[in-house]
């Protein structure tokens, strides 16, 4: 199943408070940006945060699970989408932690 674009968009703006939120659709799916690192996936209606050490020690009681078959675990958020304060900081610390995008290698032209 895939997300459904409203979702998609509650999600963001519940989590607009830690900086520049962007999506990009993905294989019916969205990866979430904040300031143009990946931070997040939305996967069957399903907020998944990638998991970093400051994230994890946020949330305290975590629960993991792949966002996808195959895919590693990230934390999955559930209730507390609903609280935009708490959502926003946990993308925030968790944007912090990241290592930046690496930089999109040029086409070689023929």
């Amino acid at each position: 199943m895939s997300s459904e674009l409203g979702y998609m968009e509650y999600v963001a703006d519940q989590m607009s408070d830690a900086g520049k939120i962007t999506y990009r659709k993905m294989f019916g799916e969205y990866g979430v940006y904040c300031n143009g690192k990946i931070v997040a996936l939305v996967c069957d209606n399903q907020l998944f945060v990638k998991p970093t050490e400051r994230g994890k020690s946020f949330i305290g009681q975590i629960t993991e699970a792949p966002p996808y078959p195959g895919a590693k675990p990230y934390l999955l958020i559930q209730e507390q989408c609903d609280d935009r304060e708490w959502l926003s900081e946990l993308i925030r610390r968790t944007h912090d932690e990241l290592p930046p995008p690496k930089p999109k290698k040029k086409s070689k032209k023929k």
